[in-house]
């Protein structure tokens, strides 16, 4: 099922111009109005799904957020719900000239990669960033408990390196903290305090915030670099930044997932868990054989 994405300014005006055109594609949610959808699309990952829908012989689904939303979440992740989905190689069908979006869209990435430095080990393959780096968005996720193909992953991954590597090549090759040892085929990152320190810093606030909540004593109040720089030196720092990745991922896949109950309908919500449960199933049974 291909999977769209429309970043609109005017979210209300777009619902209610796809009202006019494509009422179908809506659930009982279409009988309360554009402002209602707008409305029940803020909450969560700010993301409204119209899923299962036949267009030109094709099965797709697509989500409409708000450009505002999107750029929140790209630069500060504050539900890596479709900050996550472009931290993997997309195709970009148009874009107009908003050069606020265009730097959100690649400090999401520089950030991605950030991310995936603290919780890799000190040398690792190219393959390996990439594989941790298309993991950030289900940290925590329940589904990949429930619901999703636990291969899921790598299945993106394996058939993708070349594409991750268009995506990823031009950031990692003006990091100053990763040394790339072409004939091994290797990375080799600064694992130091002074390093990891330096990284800690440059991860979006959602995350420093949920990373100094989880290791910030109750009553302590300590700011946030504070706490960084004793996140920096602790040897389990890779684990911890894990921990405040997953509190953010977590909160948003149940609020967006009870929300496609709404959005989908009944039926829809049935037929389209059937299809994960399935996919979830297929993986391991191809795992395990």
């Amino acid at each position: 099922m291909l999977d769209f994405v429309f970043a609109v300014d005017d979210s209300v005006t777009w619902h209610m111009m796809n009202l006019l055109k494509n009422r179908s594609h809506y659930s009982f949610l279409k009988l309360f109005g554009p402002k209602h959808i707008s409305n029940i699309q803020s909450c969560g990952a700010g993301i409204y799904y119209n899923t299962l829908v036949q267009c030109n012989g094709r099965m797709i689904k697509y989500g409409v957020i708000g450009t505002d939303a999107l750029i929140e979440d790209l630069f500060h992740w504050k539900t890596l719900y479709v900050a996550g989905r472009l931290q993997k190689p997309v195709k970009i069908l148009t874009q107009n000239e908003n050069g606020k979006l265009q730097a959100a869209l690649l400090s999401n990435l520089k950030s991605a990669v950030t991310a995936a430095f603290l919780m890799l080990p000190e040398s690792f393959s190219e393959e390996d960033l990439y594989m941790q780096i298309a993991g950030l968005s289900y940290c925590g996720d329940f589904r990949m408990i429930i619901g999703e193909d636990r291969s899921k992953v790598r299945n993106i991954v394996k058939p993708n390196v070349s594409h991750f590597r268009k995506l990823y090549s031009n950031i990692l090759q003006e990091c100053p903290q990763v040394v790339y040892k072409h004939q091994l085929g290797r990375l080799e990152i600064d694992k130091s305090p002074e390093g990891q320190f330096m990284q800690l810093m440059a991860l979006p606030r959602t995350l420093q915030q949920k990373i100094t909540s989880f290791v910030d004593p109750p009553g302590k109040n300590r700011d946030v670099e504070e706490v960084l720089l004793k996140v920096a030196h602790d040897p389990d720092c890779g684990l911890v930044v894990h921990q405040g990745i997953s509190g953010i991922v977590r909160s948003s896949s149940l609020i967006q997932s009870s929300k496609t109950i709404l959005t989908a309908g009944f039926k829809k919500s049935v037929t389209y868990s059937m299809k994960k449960m399935y996919k979830m199933t297929k993986g391991y049974l191809r795992k395990t054989s």
